[in-house]
């Protein structure tokens, strides 16, 4: 009987380590999947649309116009779209699997450097986090560049303990693509620098790397199998590397890698063997090397962006020091849930102790840094930090994992509690403030039901970042009225924005009836319309009927 129950432990055990990926996975599918296509697609998503759905020669010429930055994941969706369509489940779906890959990982991530309790509370965490929805349902590429950071420094960890070329290809090509996808992500490389120069100054145990205590795949259960207290097993390890009862982190089982000692052999504390000496050089040679592809490939992209900064990022504005207090609950998409994250990750970096060095340097190295430029050049937007929040609970998880796995399960649900009325929220509107929404599949809805064979419609303002034109083209499609104004459309200029003729009122002169579109809500949206066009319109044109939607107005002139 004995001998059959050590049979099954270790097909329990397998089936447990899947279970610290696959809960995560599936749960973050569940919550973002729901709602997915409630809110409908806001400004950026329809830069998206409008990028994705041109020729490839097209999509080039744009990226050499404007946001060369998104230029690779504009690529990746134009093939996506040509497959799958351009609904608004086909544009989003990319992210909402690619956030619940992210979820999946970041589990492996913090069983990898801690145990499978702290890898599934951190992935349970990320998958009840408003803003983990937030990005899991847009289409832009910063679900993508999430999952690509955590994969990145998963396969660092991994190169880092046992060195082999297909371990630092693996890293390589994740880096690679980070990169193309999005590049302040790369600021990730900083932390993952000082990982690399632990393990070559003092070795994988200074950077919190050596191997992964012997209960690191225990049972997820409270309830140890031989009966005793988990404190109490053989093979289980302290946060801080001391074994239970106080033997010295020495007496530890030797892990046969290249380095260790023999058991007898003395040597000062922190100094390493000559073996160990070695391989921290070719471990620094070996990052260096892996990281040419990502110097070769993401270099060019780099300078190309750099000189569409100032079109590109005009809205932003310089950081401030109040900007960093409010990060937490922008990249959760919830103060109250940010702060409990924070909060968490604080106490699970105390916790760690040194195998805290590699999550909480991949949160705070590419935040300071970022912030720093932000000082300089306008660059500081939260969402772009977003890559940075599974490390965020990767630390919330060890915090977690001090206390029984019920206690711990129940902290996941208040978060996710705590994340409900932000959850409904963003699943009304992606706009921020949330009570700024762009109704523009309410303006086409007018236009489609009272439209009539020959009407015109006229946009303002035409170069905005509300993308007007594109909103109501979206929803409309063919039934869009043509656009009368409209010299050189956005693929023509290689562009977002379209060209209008010089002398709207000869534009406008065989017009019957225009369908006329401003942004804001307008008692008098022809008022609103500056220079010759508003001038044309006035002159020529009498307001029919008003129809306001929320941040936008449509109205029906005739001649």
């Amino acid at each position: 009987m004995r001998r059959a129950r050590g049979a099954a432990a270790p097909v329990r055990s397998h089936h447990r380590r899947w279970l610290v990926w696959l809960a995560p996975v599936l749960l973050t599918l569940l919550v973002t999947l729901t709602g997915l296509t409630r809110a409908q697609l806001w400004r950026d998503e329809l830069a998206t649309w409008s990028a994705a759905t041109r020729p490839v020669g097209d999509l080039l010429r744009l990226a050499g116009t404007i946001d060369a930055a998104t230029g690779p994941y504009y690529l990746l969706m134009h093939g996506w779209t040509a497959l799958f369509g351009d609904s608004a489940t086909a544009l989003r779906l990319p992210s909402a699997l690619a956030m619940a890959a992210a979820a999946g990982l970041t589990a492996r991530l913090g069983e990898r450097l801690v145990d499978a309790r702290v890898g599934l509370l951190a992935g349970l965490l990320l998958a009840v986090l408003p803003g983990t929805s937030r990005y899991a349902q847009e289409a832009r590429p910063y679900a993508l560049a999430t999952l690509l950071a955590v994969l990145a420094t998963l396969l660092l960890v991994e190169a880092l303990r046992r060195p082999t070329w297909t371990r630092w290809a693996g890293y390589a090509a994740a880096v690679a693509v980070l990169g193309l996808t999005h590049l302040i992500a790369l600021t990730l490389l900083a932390a993952h620098a000082v990982a690399v120069l632990l393990v070559q100054w003092r070795g994988p145990a200074a950077a919190g790397l050596d191997a992964p205590p012997a209960g690191a795949h225990r049972p997820t259960d409270d309830r140890p199998t031989d009966g005793r207290s988990a404190d109490e097993r053989p093979g289980d390890e302290r946060p801080d590397g001391e074994r239970p009862g106080g033997a010295p982190p020495d007496e530890r089982p030797r892990s046969g890698r290249p380095g260790d000692e023999p058991p007898g052999s003395e040597r000062p504390a922190g100094e390493l063997s000559g073996d160990e000496r070695r391989a921290g050089r070719s471990v620094l040679w070996r990052w260096l090397v892996a990281l040419v592809p990502t110097v070769l490939l993401v270099g060019p992209l780099v300078l190309v962006a750099r000189g569409q900064r100032s079109r590109q990022l005009d809205w932003v504005d310089p950081a401030r020091l109040t900007d960093l207090a409010a990060l937490p609950g922008g990249v959760a998409q919830s103060g109250a849930v940010g702060g409990l994250l924070l909060g968490l990750a604080a106490l699970g970096a105390g916790r760690l102790g040194r195998r805290a060095l590699v999550p909480a340097a991949c949160v705070l190295l590419p935040v300071l840094l970022v912030f720093a430029a932000g000082l300089v050049v306008p660059l500081w937007v939260p969402r772009y930090l977003v890559f940075t929040v599974p490390f965020g609970c990767l630390l919330a998880g060890a915090a977690l994992a001090g206390v029984r796995l019920a206690p711990a399960l129940a902290v996941v649900v208040l978060a996710g509690l705590l994340g409900l009325p932000d959850q409904a929220a963003l699943r009304r509107t992606h706009e921020w403030p949330r009570s700024v929404t762009v109704d523009y599949r309410g303006v086409a809805r007018v236009i489609a039901d009272h439209q009539q064979p020959g009407d015109v419609i006229v946009f303002s303002p035409r170069d905005s970042w509300l993308f007007l034109d594109l909103g109501t083209a979206y929803h409309l499609g063919s039934w869009q009225p043509r656009d009368v104004l409209m010299v050189r459309d956005q693929r023509q200029r290689a562009d977002l924005w379209a060209s209008e003729c010089d002398r709207p009122a000869e534009c406008l002169a065989g017009a019957r009836r225009v369908w006329l579109v401003v942004a804001g809500r307008r008692s008098d949206p022809v008022a609103a319309v500056p220079g010759a066009k508003g001038a044309a319109l006035r002159d020529g044109f009498t307001v029919r009927q008003v129809w306001p939607r929320p941040g936008l107005t449509v109205a029906l002139l005739i001649r």
